[in-house]
């Protein structure tokens, strides 16, 4: 019987897979290096844009500044050619959340030859420090929030009707203080008297506009007390569903009887951190 001989690699295959290794490695010694490396060069880009935006600095080291955003954005974009490279499936992560993001990342600079206001928007740089939690392996983290969003989507429906409810009751209010006070006070037209009513709902007043006549400053009052009231609604909704979760996760899921953990599925048969079989 004749062996057959194992095919030899070529150079881009073997350099697409150390390349692989380093960037999208999280237990290498090469890829965690390479993840802490970029955590801080993305920090260093998000404070690079903030200090741009203060007058004096700008003026002192415009040219520096520019020079150091154009370092970091080639750097972006190098590395966002790498991951392309280095993956087997180049449009998943072109398509994918973190690619769609690198990708967003590096245009702003680009787009500056031709808007320059828009170099200002490599803030959103900011969003590259999500893999924050996929370079420390916080997975806990990752769980968290995974049954926020579940809890979330489960609220929306509930969420929405409050969230209708109260812009009915903003136009109400709103036509009722526009009838009550007068232009002089600031109660120019009903969207006006609206805009006021949202933001006295949502306990922000800005102080721009208030009202003068008694009877506007009692349903002013009304109205602050309600907010205090509303505020607490959504909330009350996302943490009654969380309760909801966690209580029929309890029932249908125990614990690991080996290390206590909660396995990743109501029916999975091992557990996801030590393997002990459950019964």
């Amino acid at each position: 019987m004749i062996k057959k001989e194992p095919t030899k690699k070529s150079y881009f295959e073997v350099l697409r897979q150390r390349i692989n290794i380093i960037i999208h490695g999280v237990n290498t010694p090469a890829g965690k290096l390479f993840d802490l490396l970029l955590l801080g060069v993305i920090l260093l880009s998000v404070l690079l844009v903030l200090l741009e935006t203060v007058e004096h600095l700008d003026n002192k080291y415009h040219e520096f500044l520019v020079f150091a955003e154009w370092v970091i954005t080639i750097f972006f974009t190098i590395e966002y050619v790498l991951r392309i490279i280095s993956t087997r499936k180049p449009l998943k992560y072109i398509f994918s959340f973190y690619g769609i993001i690198d990708f967003i990342s590096i245009l702003p600079m680009y787009l500056s030859f031709f808007i320059p206001s828009t170099k200002i928007l490599s803030v959103v740089r900011a969003l590259r420090l999500l893999r924050l939690f996929r370079i420390l392996n916080l997975g806990n983290f990752t769980g968290q929030a995974s049954e926020l969003k579940l809890a979330i989507n489960a609220s929306r429906t509930k969420i929405t009707v409050f969230v209708y409810f109260i812009f009915i009751i903003s136009i109400l209010l709103g036509a009722v203080m526009y009838v009550v006070e007068s232009k002089e006070s600031g109660f120019t037209s009903i969207p006006t008297s609206i805009y006021w009513c949202i933001v006295t709902l949502t306990t922000v007043g800005y102080g721009d506009i208030a009202p003068v006549t008694s009877l506007g400053k009692a349903i002013a009052s009304f109205i602050m007390i309600l907010g205090y009231g509303i505020i607490a609604v959504p909330t009350g909704i996302v943490t009654a569903q969380i309760a909801n979760s966690k209580s029929k996760r309890k029932v249908f899921a125990p614990n690991c009887p080996n290390c206590n953990s909660q396995p990743l599925a109501d029916d999975a048969k091992f557990c996801s951190k030590c393997g002990t079989k459950l019964n």
